[in-house]
């Protein structure tokens, strides 16, 4: 897809004029239009993405237009141009649905800096429709999500096991999906129909586990009050998850190995043994070679547990799946918590792709989630984050070097300007650019803001900001 083409509505030819020379020197495709019924059959025919109006316009004026190419399907983001003391009528216009507005007499900068900004927000918006086309055609796999090679390896082995009874490994890091992979497994299985199980072995007391495991008969031991129905009968005819299974006592293990291996056992206390039907899927994040060397854990266990063994990427490892990752949960959390997200800024995309994701895709969705909930608008900033993620990016507090050979006043002069720097362009990041807004933030007149942005040299930085 091309750059999106620019129209320019003003019944004055000459505005149009200076307006389409500016622009098409940046190599804009640019349309004229003379009036507001014009523009509209423009905005029919030739789709811009792009629309700088006027307000002053006779028969049909600008805020008129607005309403009406607001009902367009898809709109391209407008911009109004106003005269000089009627930026009150654009502010409103904005709360329309505006982009933003241009006051007459404007710097040609300041119109360039504003397209440029608007067509990064319509590639965003671009890119959006994208990853949520991909998503609708990533459906096969459930609540699993992802396009790279490495989870469609895991697709693969999911989809050639589900339908046998072999126990599985699931073997990642904390957070990565292997409650997700195991609940896939059980539901593309014969075993369907059948319950699925869950035992997470690392919160139960070494004390109960075989009781969660097998049951229990009344008087057992002291406490049992009564006939207790442990997992793996809770489990007949279905499916068993051993979740953090590398944290079992090394005297369960053995009790745990016969019971998959003749499919029955005894409850604690009871001399009847039971036959049960049960597949036994186990996960863990430990490293069991490493825990059999220990002594921790059964090498003839592992080994009977291990006959398909998954191995879960960390998140790290599939950094490509992380926008796909990001959209799915921002329908998901914005749905839960009744808002519309439709999607992150530049810079919070930048900066969830470059974080490493220790606690993986558990941690992303609890910080999308975070987010949504925090958020005062469609498109997740920067200030919307919480928590260790926007703390990675905070710069370190130091002070900047100093050149002890200038004089107290130029020292002071170029720490000051370095400080409005680095806050203004945050600032600009955090608003995708647009210096209304971005003023409102700062507590600035937007003129004031404009004239510091010159002085500072930074139309070229604010220009490149999501």
């Amino acid at each position: 897809m091309g750059v999106p083409s620019i129209l320019i509505v003003d019944d004055e030819k000459g505005a149009r004029f200076g307006i389409k020379m500016a622009l098409e020197k940046d190599g804009y495709i640019v349309h004229e239009a003379a009036s507001g019924q014009e523009a509209l059959r423009i905005i029919d025919t030739r789709c811009p993405g792009l629309v700088f109006l006027d307000i002053n316009m006779p028969e049909m004026d600008g805020l008129e237009v607005l309403g009406k190419v607001r009902e367009v399907d898809t709109s391209p983001l407008v911009v109004m141009v106003t005269a000089h003391g009627s930026e009150r009528i654009a502010v409103e216009a904005m709360k329309k649905g505006a982009y933003d507005y241009l006051a007459k007499p404007f710097e040609i900068d300041e119109l360039r800096l504003i397209a440029k900004n608007a067509m990064e927000n319509l590639a965003l918006r671009d890119e959006n429709k994208r990853l949520r086309s991909q998503l609708e055609s990533l459906d096969a796999m459930g609540e699993i999500i992802g396009k790279t090679e490495a989870i469609k390896d895991v697709f693969t082995r999911i989809e050639k096991i589900s339908a046998t009874d072999v126990t599985v490994l699931i073997l990642g890091e904390s957070g990565s999906g292997k409650g997700l992979v195991a609940r896939e497994i059980h539901k593309r299985s014969k075993r369907s129909k059948g319950p699925l199980v869950v035992m997470n072995c690392a919160a139960v007391p070494d004390t109960l586990i075989e009781s969660e495991l097998f049951g229990h008969e009344k008087g057992a031991f002291t406490g049992a009050a009564g006939r207790r129905i442990g997992k793996f009968e809770q489990a007949n005819g279905g499916t068993l998850l051993l979740d953090e299974v590398g944290d079992m006592s090394i005297s369960t293990q053995s009790k745990l190995l016969r019971a998959i291996e003749e499919q029955s056992f005894e409850r604690l206390g009871g001399e009847e043994t039971l036959s049960v039907d049960v597949r036994v899927i186990s996960a863990t994040n430990k490293d069991l070679c490493e825990e059999i060397k220990a002594g921790n854990f059964r090498e003839d266990l592992y080994y009977r547990l291990k006959v398909v063994e998954i191995v879960l990427p960390a998140l790290r490892q599939r950094r490509n799946d992380i926008p796909l990752l990001v959209h799915h949960f921002l329908e998901l959390f914005s749905g839960k918590h009744d808002k519309d997200i439709r999607s992150v800024s530049k810079d919070v995309m930048h900066l969830v792709m470059s974080y490493d994701w220790p606690g993986n895709v558990r941690q992303l969705a609890n910080m999308i989630e975070s987010a949504v909930v925090l958020a005062g608008d469609s498109v997740l900033v920067m200030e919307d984050l919480s928590g260790e993620l926007k703390d990675s990016q905070a710069p370190s507090a130091h002070m900047p070097d100093i050149d002890y050979d200038l004089s107290f006043k130029e020292a002071k002069k170029r720490a000051v300007e370095a400080f409005e720097r680095e806050f203004i362009t945050r600032s600009l990041g955090e608003h995708k650019g647009n210096i209304t807004r971005t003023a409102s933030t700062l507590g600035m007149h937007r003129q004031a803001l404009q004239q510091k942005i010159k002085e500072l040299r930074l139309r070229e930085q604010a220009g490149v900001q999501g």
